[in-house]
């Protein structure tokens, strides 16, 4: 992972501002951002959006996944994500752990661990994430 991610998290993703994301740590192999349960958040009865969960998870993986970019990248996209919801979430706070499982040129395999703050398993979630590269001037084919 590289030392010097380019800002705190919530300058590049106004989503992660508005959902009320934190960055808890973004070192080493891993990122972490958690959320405090709030109702506005929430579907019927009190439980977490998963919408919500997979926005947790996806930022966290998309950073983890900027901050494994090659040189020559001047980004990254989610191109594919699944997610294996297992537990409801009614109070508390939840915590998104992503670390890659595959770094390559054209794309960056992330998997985030979404976890309450009792320690029990919320959510997993594989995503592909791309590689994007500058456009070079090439020109138009000819017709």
């Amino acid at each position: 992972m590289t030392d010097d991610l380019p800002v705190p998290l919530l300058e590049t993703m106004p989503l992660c501002v508005t959902l009320g994301f934190r960055e808890v740590s973004a070192a080493d192999e891993s990122v972490t951002l958690e959320l405090d349960w709030a109702p506005g958040l929430c579907t019927t009865n009190g439980l977490l959006h998963g919408g919500v969960i997979m926005a947790l998870a996806d930022s966290a993986g998309g950073l983890c996944a900027f901050a494994h970019l090659p040189r020559h990248a001047t980004g990254t996209a989610t191109i594919e994500s699944k997610t294996n919801f297992l537990r409801g979430v009614t109070g508390g706070t939840v915590r998104a752990t992503a670390a890659p499982l595959h770094v390559g040129s054209t794309t960056i395999v992330v998997e985030t661990t979404v976890q309450d703050d009792a320690g029990h398993l919320v959510a997993k979630v594989t995503q592909t994430q791309a590689v994007l590269v500058p456009r070079t001037g090439r020109a138009a084919p000819a017709v």
